[in-house]
């Protein structure tokens, strides 16, 4: 007969300190407020027990994806934080470069089943908004990545899906 096992309520579960293994992917074309994010991130991944692996400058955000796929198809990552900024411009062409990015990692995560937290600003954020929201978004982005790891219970070692 198989034996049951109770696992503790989700609630409890993101309290526990587990070793879930993550990259960071950080657009360098806004480097200094970039910086304050990574920080942030940092400082919100080791409260949760979360070991960042390897930080990942790319030019910008179009680079994004690819850099994560590498990073994910890594057995010792189980997940990734994608931080940068899409500023408004004179053009849509922040618009059609969040839209391209946020559907590439969209896919991603999907196509790979690792969670990616998305802590990109914008697009169409103006440069007084910004400064408010490196902190609490790059915090968000690392607390939705363990969040999934913990619901899912992702780890090096496949293992069913709880409803």
């Amino acid at each position: 007969m198989a034996e049951i096992v109770k696992r503790p309520p989700l609630h409890e579960r993101l309290n526990m300190s587990r070793e879930h293994r993550i990259a960071l992917v950080v657009g360098s074309f806004h480097k200094h407020d970039c910086e304050v994010m990574v920080a942030a991130a940092r400082r919100a991944a080791e409260s949760l027990g979360l070991l960042i692996v390897t930080e990942v400058w790319v030019p910008g955000s179009y680079e994004k994806p690819l850099a994560v796929k590498r990073l994910l198809l890594r057995d010792d990552i189980h997940g990734a934080v994608v931080l940068g900024i899409i500023e408004r411009g004179e053009t849509a062409h922040g618009l059609v470069m969040g839209q391209a990015v946020a559907t590439a990692l969209l896919r991603l995560q999907l196509e790979l089943m690792k969670p990616i937290g998305f802590g990109i600003l914008g697009p169409e954020i103006n440069p007084t908004q910004i400064p408010s929201r490196l902190g609490s978004d790059a915090r968000a982005a690392v607390d939705a990545v363990h969040q999934m790891l913990v619901l899912f219970n992702i780890s090096d070692s496949p293992t069913e899906v709880e409803e």
